[in-house]
């Protein structure tokens, strides 16, 4: 019967678990990337349409309790007139994050934490990043219909 050493000391073994619980807080907690797809023929995420239109699209295993996620937008400008617009993030069919596109040709950032508890039972879940351009030029432009709004993930992480 094999017999194992146990050091009785308790002052090290305190010591053994104190320098263990500082590894775990210096490495942070592990979280998942999730990569999302684009869903139009242009490739790059610009788009002019005047109703909400998905632009990148994932599906996932809803296995975390949220899902951190933040998004780059950016307005457009079409022989001086600005265009602008909204956009939202949809888990399936609830809409979880929405916000406006400004009118200007300048970057913003949008970001949170969607709680993905609800969606804990499914197998499946498809997040849509969708945008719509509401206001600016009508014609020219990228795609020759009025400036081209653009929306992107910066991260999306499961945690």
């Amino acid at each position: 019967m094999p017999q194992y050493a146990t050091n009785p000391d308790f002052l090290q073994r305190l010591a053994t678990l104190e320098e263990s619980v500082e590894q775990l807080r210096r490495r942070g907690r592990e979280r998942d990337e999730l990569p999302f797809f684009g869903t139009n023929l242009q490739v790059m995420p610009y788009q002019s349409y005047t109703s909400m239109t998905t632009v990148c699209e994932t599906v996932l295993s809803p296995r975390t309790a949220s899902l951190s996620l933040g998004l780059v937008t950016i307005g457009d400008v079409v022989t001086s007139v600005n265009s602008g617009g909204d956009w939202q993030v949809v888990a399936n069919a609830d809409i979880v994050m929405t916000g406006v596109i400004s009118a200007t040709f300048s970057y913003e950032f949008a970001a949170a934490v969607i709680d993905l508890t609800p969606y804990r039972a499914l197998t499946e879940l498809k997040i849509l990043i969708q945008a719509r351009r509401t206001a600016g030029a009508t014609t020219g432009g990228k795609f020759g219909t009025g400036g081209a709004i653009a929306i992107a993930p910066r991260y999306a992480r499961l945690i």
